[in-house]
Parts: C-alpha cells; structure tokens; sequence
C-alpha cells in the first residue's frame, strides 16, 4: 500500500512537472510568436499595415528597416542625417527614402549598414532596387579605425544566424516597449521624421550653442598637412568606394554636412587646419572620378556664419536639412571637379580668417 502511495505521489508530481513546462513552453511560443508576428525591428518582414510601430532605436532597427522595406533611396550617416524629413525627398526628388542614420557614425557604421541594404538575396530588394544613396561624409570620422563603430552592436539583428534570434523573440523589452506600449497609447512614430533630433526651434540660438560649447584645449604642434591622409584612404578603400564601385546604377549623394564656423575654429585649437583641407581635398578627388557619384560642399554657405542657425557647434536647423534635399534636386552647391572643389576650399579659408573670433568669444553668453 505505501508503495501506491508513493507511486501515485511521484506521478503526480511528474505530471505536475510536465505540466509546468508544457505551460512554460506555451508561455514561450506565444511570447515569441508575438513578436515575430509584430516584428517591431522589422527583422524578418515589412511594417503590419495599420500597427502603431515606434522606431527609435537605430542600433537595433535601422538592419531590419534595411532589408525587408520597399525603397529606392537611402539616408546613411551620422546625427547629421537625423533632421532629414523622407517626405521632402519624395516630394522634391520623387524618390521614397528611408533614414538609416547612426548617431556619431563611423566608416564601419556605414559599411555595416550598407551591405544590408545592397543584399540582393533579399526579397524587398529583389523587387525595390536602390538607385539612390544621400551619404553624409563626415571628414571627422574618417581617421576613425577600420573596425570600430560608434557603439556596440546587437548582432544577432545583424547577422544571418536564426539561433541567436532567441536574444530578439524572447526579449520583454521588445514585448512591452514595442509592442504593449505602443498599443496601449495607440499611437506610433512617423516613419518620415524617425530620429529627428530632441532639440525644439527654442535651441537653435547662438546664445545656447555658446552657453554650451567646450572649447577644445590649445594644441601647439601642427600636425603634418599629410598625415590624415593615410587611414582616410583605408576608410574609403574598405567601408565606402566597394559599393561605389560594385554598383554604378545606384547614384550615390555624397555631401560635406555644413558645420558652423566654430567647428573650424575647434580645428584650429587642435592644429590640424591645413592637415583637415587636405583631407577634404583628397576626399573629394578619391570620389568625384565615379560617373555615379555627386558630391556636394555645404560648409560656406552664408548660413555658417550665422550661431543662430545651430543648436551646437555643428547640428544645424532642419530648415537645412531640406534646402540640402533641394540642392540634391537643383544642383546648387555640387562639385563637378578637383578644381571646383580647391576653389570651394580657398572661399572656405576665407570665410574663416574674415570671421572674428575675438568678438565672439569675448561676449558672456
């Protein structure tokens, strides 16, 4: 008799048991097929028509937009890029456009993202071409090492490995940040202004960006007119021209962001001012031999001078962000040739050695 007793205890604590991991795995297949269902990171399919898709995370959604939307033009490059409206370029341009823009971009930053989004294995690229790409080149960056990018990357959204997918569709911040609260509050991002920057019109003041600048430390050693040049070829070598090279139908906008004047004078404090428009130079002369690349020079336009226009010393208004999408259109401000360029940077050393420092800095803000 002890022994049934003991029998039945034991089987109903393994089928107490078998219940608990029957409910655990539901639990998990419901929690995962959720996900995968919604797919907020956009990670194995397109937006759902009609669900309230935040995106604000381009670490971790900018390879699924990538890969699985329909586009024909793309946004890649640092917070330069973030103020860019898609309707503008649709409106002006007539091309859909989606931003993939990573805050403070490195090469590799733009390299990583560009192989997703010229992944002709994919199925969206098979049917949506790309034949546009509006690049921000960042001469700042492009010192930057071949590998490193701005942040640490989830790879698992990145790579082709359906097993490391457990780290997404088992994720609760996934769940509750992007699909729960979302549905709760009902309302989603608007895919055309995703990242736009925090700062309201109320910042973009020359009394702000002076209350808040940090003047670089005074470098005494000029740094070699040619020693940015080495590692700015590796960049454009490994992470920029292959796709350049390995797509001539796709045309690619390559523009120089337009930082203020006071991002010239923190070159100067670090003593790098010939070695920068050399570097500028050699950036566009690698560039404009490509019969698919335009290239276009913002930073002497009028609207440098003026601290108003920019909330820092190089994050300018979003009213730029759209003339830069007219220029695209009309041509204003593209360099055709080395020579053009050379002229475009002499009107640049200009600019800075007419521009007064001494007032500027002598004011209290």
């Amino acid at each position: 008799m002890k022994e049934n007793k003991m029998e039945k205890k034991n089987r109903t604590y393994r089928n107490l048991f078998i219940l608990f991991v029957a409910g655990m795995l539901t639990i998990a297949v419901v929690f995962a097929g959720t996900i995968i269902y919604v797919d907020p990171f956009f990670h194995y399919h397109a937006p759902l028509k009609g669900f309230p898709y935040v995106v604000d995370n381009q670490l971790s959604q900018n390879p699924g937009m990538a890969r699985n939307m329909c586009y024909e033009g793309c946004i890649i490059g640092s917070s330069m890029t973030v103020n860019f409206d898609t309707d503008d370029f649709k409106e002006l341009l007539g091309t859909e456009t989606v931003k993939l823009s990573y805050s403070g971009a490195y090469p590799k930053d733009d390299y990583n993202i560009l192989s997703i989004v010229f992944d002709e294995s994919s199925y969206a690229r098979q049917n949506c071409p790309v034949k546009k790409v509006f690049f921000a080149m960042d001469i700042p960056t492009m010192t930057a090492d071949l590998e490193t990018t701005k942040y640490p990357l989830p790879e698992y959204l990145y790579d082709a490995n359906i097993v490391n997918d457990v780290k997404y569709v088992l994720n609760k911040d996934v769940l509750f940040q992007y699909i729960m609260r979302p549905v709760v509050q009902g309302k989603g991002s608007d895919l055309s202004e995703i990242y736009f920057s925090w700062w309201t019109p109320d910042y973009y003041n020359i009394q702000w960006v002076m209350h808040t600048y940090e003047e670089p430390e005074k470098v005494e050693k000029e740094l070699g007119a040619e020693e940015l040049i080495p590692q700015t070829e590796e960049n454009l070598k490994v992470n920029i021209l292959p796709f350049v090279e390995a797509h001539p139908d796709t045309e690619f906008y390559f523009f120089f962001p337009p930082y203020s004047i006071l991002y010239w004078h923190n070159v100067m404090q670090e003593n790098t001012f010939e070695a920068t428009l050399k570097q500028y130079q050699y950036v566009a002369d690698r560039l404009l031999p490509y019969d698919n690349v335009h290239l276009f020079y913002f930073q002497d336009m009028e609207e440098t001078l003026d601290l108003n226009n920019y909330a820092d010393y190089s994050h300018y208004k979003p009213e730029i962000n759209r003339f830069m999408v007219e220029c695209f259109k009309d041509g204003n401000y593209e360099i055709h040739s080395s020579e053009e360029m050379a002229k475009e940077l002499s009107k640049m050393r200009q600019m800075i050695d007419g521009f007064d420092y001494n007032e500027l800095f002598s004011k209290e803000w």
